[in-house]
């Protein structure tokens, strides 16, 4: 089975079935119950539901003929002047199909849009209001231009909790009967960081390896660091044996074969539980943290400001 399907397959067909957004999704529902929506603008974390409810409203609205009234795009792939001004105004100007008075683009990383295509944008939404309502998706909406925003009804779409992914893990886990111990699905929620997508492919990818899936093969799987281990090895640092935590650094990126961007990561979320560890220490080593990150990404070898990183432990601990 190709990946994302289960991502797909259980993805919600109605607005009632969205998960955690209540509170865009009712204001939403009055929209569609009228039918008569604005112009509309979501913005969140990926892997939120911002693609499904655009998705959802275009079902409930046209019901079997949905296809043929909604024009889907990727704005990150058709990002240039030339697809508003084509693609996008030729389809807006034709009219729709069945009762509804007017058709629907959705512009799916609508922030990946040059400058001149949303200038353009603006042009297009105006002019065919009568007959196309325009839904754009982002997660961040600062890089949507200020007239584009004007135009639109702003939706919020917050990060999802992890009770509410954990619901969704144990339905696919009761739909296509995985064997999964409970350690495995709080590990998948762990590293879903709120991304519906995230968990269902870590559960696809793990379910094609294993028959049985563990906690071990979900973070095989992800390719991330273990929170014990990485906990384990601030705990040997913070306790001045550097050379162990060295050791257990060494295991994760050379035997494990983890990016020093992920480790990093992991340090960074783990910071926030270490016992005896006063709050203005904690900020310096988040601190360091984003500074090493930094360097890795400009270029620096991961191993060596792993270490350095894990040495600003060790003289911190000291203080």
């Amino acid at each position: 089975m190709e990946f994302q399907v289960w991502a797909e397959k259980y993805r919600p067909s109605k607005l009632s079935e969205v998960i955690n957004q209540s509170h865009a999704i009712e204001r939403i529902k009055a929209f569609v119950k009228d039918k008569n929506i604005p112009h509309m603008l979501f913005s969140g974390h990926a892997g939120t539901g911002k693609t499904t409810t655009a998705l959802a409203i275009a079902k409930e609205l046209y019901g079997v003929t949905w296809r043929q009234n909604v024009l889907e795009l990727n704005a990150s792939d058709e990002r240039g002047i030339d697809v508003i001004r084509g693609k996008v105004k030729d389809f807006a100007r034709m009219k729709p199909l069945g009762d509804v008075p007017w058709k629907i683009v959705i512009l799916d990383e609508a922030d990946a849009l040059t400058q001149e295509a949303q200038q353009a944008l603006r042009r297009t939404m105006e002019n065919y209001t009568n007959v196309t309502r325009f839904v754009l998706l982002c997660n961040y909406s600062s890089k949507i231009i200020e007239p584009v925003q004007s135009r639109c009804a702003v939706f919020r779409f917050k990060v999802l909790d992890d009770a509410d992914i954990k619901k969704y893990v144990e339905r696919v886990v009761e739909g296509e009967k995985l064997k999964i111990d409970a350690k495995a699905i709080d590990a998948a929620v762990y590293l879903a960081e709120g991304d519906l997508r995230k968990v269902a492919n870590i559960l696809q990818a793990s379910a094609a390896t294993k028959e049985k899936i563990t906690e071990d093969v979900v973070y095989d799987i992800a390719s991330k660091a273990k929170p014990t281990d990485v906990k384990d090895m601030l705990s040997l640092a913070l306790k001045g044996k550097f050379i162990d935590a060295r050791k257990k650094l060494q295991d994760l990126v050379l035997r494990q074969g983890l990016s020093g961007s992920d480790v990093i990561s992991e340090i960074h979320r783990q910071i926030y539980s270490l016992d005896g560890m006063n709050e203005s220490v904690k900020v310096q080593l988040i601190e360091k943290c984003g500074e090493y990150e930094f360097r890795i990404s400009e270029g620096g070898n991961e191993l060596i400001q792993l270490e350095a990183l894990l040495a600003s432990f060790l003289q911190h601990s000291k203080k």
